[in-house]
């Protein structure tokens, strides 16, 4: 079995062929959460690929939002990748430090905005640089590029529409945290968040998706296999969260690549359903 799309991952060759391929743009989505040093743009300021922007997914948000890096305007996307560099015509490539940490929400979003020539880059920084290839600390000007946003409600779900799921199970949720935290009996990361997981979600760490020693995503016919045992089924529709709607899209692109119909990302997340009020919370294992 085969990734339905295997377009949508290329290869450290194939990128670094294309180095300066004015069609092809990269950029750095690599993300850490609050507190974590060196801070994902130190990382970057220290060292990138070169002519890569950085994909600053706390820049690129609703500002208006007390909730992390949401989902800003259309129109403000728009702004925000014609500043990157970034026109409808050209073929965009993600990467993040390991090739499995957080390239996939700069992917979700460029999607979600109508731009679907975007792929992540295979093993991402770290393999990169294990193979001895190229790095800068020089930032990139790019001239601006003219990028039309073309926003997909389908690929986005809001907390009433999660509410919704848990009265009429028409779409299956499924959590890419840690099954701690899913579960219970670990701690949130962010203080006065509520411990558990939305009543009647799934189950499935979104670091088991991927090698633990390369990173890289798991073969389709594995990827299918996990799905399946976390409960999932294609013929349902499928929601993905997490803490912050960072991870949440590594599911929907492990999704995207074995051909199911597309994930929908609940964009707050557990940092808006975990807050003190009246979202229902469940713990222990998936029921």
């Amino acid at each position: 079995m085969t990734y339905a799309h295997p377009e949508s991952l290329v290869s450290t060759d194939w990128l670094a062929a294309h180095l300066g391929d004015p069609a092809v743009r990269i950029v750095d989505g690599s993300f850490k959460l609050p507190g974590v040093t060196p801070t994902a743009q130190e990382d970057y300021a220290r060292q990138h690929l070169p002519g890569a922007p950085y994909f600053d997914i706390d820049v690129i948000s609703d500002h208006a939002s007390s909730l992390p890096h949401m989902l800003p305007r259309a129109d403000e996307f728009a702004r925000h990748m014609s500043r990157l560099g970034i026109g409808d015509e050209h073929q965009v490539v993600v990467y993040d430090a390991t090739g499995w940490s957080s390239g996939w929400r700069a992917w979700w979003m460029l999607r979600i905005f109508g731009h679907d020539k975007v792929a992540l880059l295979a093993g991402g920084l770290r393999k990169w640089l294990a193979e001895g290839r190229p790095v800068t600390a020089e930032v990139p000007q790019p001239a601006p590029a003219r990028f039309t946003s073309r926003f997909r409600p389908e690929l986005v779900r809001d907390k009433a529409e999660v509410k919704s799921d848990i009265a009429t199970r028409w779409e299956q949720v499924v959590d890419a945290r840690a099954q701690g935290r899913f579960e219970g009996t670990a701690p949130e990361p962010r203080p006065g968040m509520r411990s558990g997981h939305i009543p009647g979600s799934r189950s499935l760490p979104f670091d088991q998706l991927a090698d633990p020693t390369t990173k890289l995503p798991l073969p389709a016919e594995e990827l299918e296999r996990r799905l399946r045992a976390a409960g999932l089924v294609p013929e349902k529709p499928i929601v993905t969260s997490c803490g912050s709607g960072v991870t949440a899209c590594a599911l929907a692109f492990a999704i995207h690549l074995v051909g199911w119909p597309e994930a929908a990302v609940y964009d707050g997340s557990w940092s808006e359903w975990g807050l003190p009020g009246d979202t229902p919370i469940e713990t222990g294992p998936a029921s």
